[in-house]
């Protein structure tokens, strides 16, 4: 079995403060950058990558949303969609996007039809006021899409 002694020496004081203040300027330069938001376009890119270029048809899917949020730290959110839940009508996931967070997508939902209805609810955390969309992929290969804006008092992503 081999040791090895670890060489310990003495830091002058000048060492200490350069090494400091070089810690502190970057995390200064860390918290001044602060998050880059989403906006629409990366929502719409994210929506497209999941669709297969597909455009989403409105109805079948309900959003429940506040108007207002209070706190953007917990959101609830509930995601309905009208299906049978059989071999002919069946939802296959049910994807959530944020426009406004650091990063849009913020959850997939994953059904089938052992789950016997598509009805979700979570709770997420958004940065500041911004638009919730929801996208389900049905069965049969096609896609619906609802909307709501939640205007946030207090963001939940350093906000």
């Amino acid at each position: 079995m081999i040791h090895k002694t670890l060489e310990t020496r003495q830091v002058s004081r000048r060492e200490l403060v350069q090494l400091l203040g070089a810690g502190t300027v970057a995390a200064m330069g860390i918290s001044i950058a602060g998050p880059a938001f989403a906006d629409a376009k990366a929502t719409d890119a994210a929506i497209m990558k999941v669709t297969g270029g597909k455009t989403p048809a409105a109805g079948k899917i309900t959003l429940e949303t506040p108007q207002i949020a209070e706190n953007g730290s917990t959101v609830p959110i509930g995601v309905k969609v009208d299906s049978a839940m059989n071999d002919a009508d069946n939802v296959k996931s049910v994807h959530l996007y944020a426009d406004g967070n650091p990063n849009p997508d913020v959850a997939t939902f994953h059904f089938t039809s052992m789950s016997g209805k598509a009805d979700v609810s979570t709770r997420i955390r958004l940065a500041k006021t911004q638009n919730i969309v929801a996208v389900a992929e049905m069965g049969n290969g096609s896609f619906m899409m609802a909307k709501a804006e939640i205007k946030v008092t207090i963001g939940g992503c350093g906000g």
